[in-house]
């Protein structure tokens, strides 16, 4: 394709508006053919349609066509043969892509002029040498070459330089002075580099050595920010998903079940919970209108640890008492001082604090004014105690990640457990 066929600047003219005026039909074979100038069946669809300049018929001309290597497109260009108005542009035939596109292609030789470049309207085109940018959205998207687009520029910017005379004469010489080195590019007496950013994943630049590397042509993808998903019009779907998840933290579900104790009828309340500086849990808690019975029990948002948690506390003020903590089922208690110990599983998973967790030996620590050392040793690593310092370190309490060993890893179901080699049926060495 020769620099001739670049988009001519300018918003779209026409509104598309069938009538009864025949129309030539779409060629035979598939809907999009590959752009080929020996391909005497590809003719474009031609429709009737309203000049906005003029406002009498004009004709539209619609190509649905392919780019090797590349995605369909449709081409659509509007000729008024009254006012003589006229305009181009391309749109992408597919969606917007999952990720952004970055072209960087250094033009070092006059063959390079020539290379296909679809542009869509949400690519931003650089050229860093001349320290020179279209933001996107200033243009509509083309099928031209390299030449072209610099063909457009110098257009666009020659367009209104006698106004500019007439009222702006130094930043007319500016852009005059622009000008002659955008001209300068075309010779290519020095290699310049073309940059094409699109977010929509839809622009692309001719690889002519494809599917051979091209070593002049960097081709990256990326993921796109937010704002630039918010300018595509892809953030809809997100605060609304971001929403949902809230109103599911903040809402009680309930469901039915029976009571472990007569078995009546029962309804059991489950909360999503956010424990600063731990992690997300669920409460559970069962109330039986029957027989009163009550039981509450807490289960780890999150999978078992890496590491095994011992936290050890030392009480040593009543207001101890009053820190949340975090049992989960597979914790174990011990008070040294009173060789007291609870087992795993003795209690089940619990969230209370600590005066809660101690309501039978209560009386006898704070009475006796005894400081003890509280010891929660939990080797799926899932249990938690305040720390009222928080983020500061608490100078009572010790916090300690250590490894499982064998046995505690059997208990905790780890030992059997596969987890690599799966997807190809194969079991890890032991």
């Amino acid at each position: 394709m020769s620099a001739s066929g670049a988009v001519e600047p300018g918003p779209l003219g026409a509104t598309a508006a069938p009538s009864p005026a025949p129309a030539q039909p779409p060629a035979t074979g598939h809907l999009f053919r590959p752009i080929s100038a020996e391909d005497e069946e590809q003719q474009p669809t031609e429709i009737e349609s309203l000049c906005m300049n003029c406002y009498r018929n004009g004709t539209t001309r619609l190509l649905l066509t392919k780019i090797p290597f590349f995605r369909e497109i449709i081409v659509s260009s509007f000729s008024c043969e009254h006012c003589g108005w006229n305009n181009t542009e391309i749109q992408s035939a597919g969606r917007i892509q999952d990720q952004g596109v970055r072209y960087t292609l250094t033009v070092s030789s006059v063959e390079d002029m020539n290379r296909e470049v679809v542009k869509t309207d949400s690519a931003t085109t650089r050229i860093p040498e001349l320290d020179f940018e279209i933001p996107a959205f200033s243009q509509k998207g083309a099928l031209t070459t390299v030449e072209g687009l610099i063909n457009r520029t110098i257009s666009g910017l020659e367009q209104d330089q006698p106004t500019r005379r007439a009222s702006e004469e130094a930043v007319a010489e500016r852009i005059d002075e622009f000008i002659v080195k955008l001209k300068e590019l075309k010779q290519v007496a020095s290699p310049f580099t073309l940059i094409i950013d699109d977010p929509s994943g839809n622009s692309f630049v001719e690889n002519p050595h494809a599917p051979q590397k091209d070593d002049s042509l960097v081709i990256t993808h990326y993921r796109r920010t937010l704002q630039q998903n918010e300018t595509l019009g892809l953030q809809a779907e997100g605060p609304e998903e971001k929403l949902e998840e809230e109103d599911l933290r903040n809402e009680v579900l309930q469901f039915n079940t029976n009571c472990p104790e007569c078995n009546a009828p029962a309804q059991t309340n489950m909360k999503l919970v956010q424990i600063p500086h731990f992690k997300e849990v669920i409460i559970m808690a069962t109330i039986c209108e029957n027989c009163g019975h009550r039981t509450n029990e807490v289960k780890s948002g999150g999978a078992v640890e890496p590491l095994g948690t011992r936290i050890t506390l030392h009480i040593t003020d009543l207001s101890d008492m009053t820190r949340d903590l975090l049992k989960s089922e597979t914790c174990s208690v011990e008070i040294p001082e009173l060789e007291f110990e609870l087992g795993m599983a003795v209690l089940g998973g619990k969230f209370t604090t600590l005066e809660g967790l101690l309501k039978d030996i209560r009386e006898l620590i704070i009475e006796g004014g005894m400081k003890v050392h509280f010891i929660m040793n939990d080797p799926a690593g899932n249990s938690y105690l305040q720390n009222v310092y928080a983020p500061e370190d608490d100078p009572e309490m010790k916090v300690e990640h250590y490894r499982r060993t064998f046995d505690q890893n059997e208990e905790l179901g780890l030992n059997d457990m596969k987890t690599e080699g799966y997807e190809a049926g194969l079991s890890p060495q032991r």
